[in-house]
């Protein structure tokens, strides 16, 4: 069985000095190898490709025969590292808590730590009639998370 620790070493090999990161990487029972990846603008078919041919230059199908798919995470996907969240700063993300608490905004900040989404909601008066829009900056730490989303702007 290939270990991920192997995979993963040989992408960042191949990554160093450049702005593309991991994302996940998955090996499933077969040698079925899944690796997502990503960069702060996009991710195109022939940076795929390239990754690809670095691993299968590396790995010895005569040791150990393997099926390698490399791709980038949906745009649909959860966020599973600090930079997705990054590359997200600015736009509306969707954030669900492990208690169930949703939040929807626009992300502001990321850190290690934390990150910050700033929400905009309506509220009734608490005199007079009517509602007032309220703008509010929700700080969570990646342990309270659920999962966290790119909104699609349709």
């Amino acid at each position: 069985m290939i270990k991920k620790q192997t995979i993963v070493d040989l992408i960042e090999e191949h990554f160093a000095g450049t702005d593309k990161f991991l994302v996940d990487v998955k090996v499933l029972t077969g040698n079925k190898i899944e690796i997502y990846i990503d960069a702060p603008n996009h991710v195109v078919i022939a940076d795929c490709v390239a990754l690809s041919r670095h691993i299968e230059g590396s790995l010895d199908r005569e040791k150990e025969d393997f099926e390698l798919q490399v791709s980038s995470p949906g745009a649909t996907e959860s966020f599973k590292v600090l930079n997705q969240y990054k590359k997200y700063i600015g736009t509306k993300v969707k954030v669900v808590t492990k208690e169930g608490v949703k939040h929807e905004g626009i992300l502001k900040n990321a850190n290690e730590s934390e990150f910050v989404v700033e929400e905009t909601r309506r509220e009734k008066k608490t005199v007079g009639k009517g509602n007032h829009t309220v703008v509010e900056d929700v700080t969570l730490t990646y342990n309270q998370i659920k999962e966290t989303k790119s909104v699609l702007p349709f």
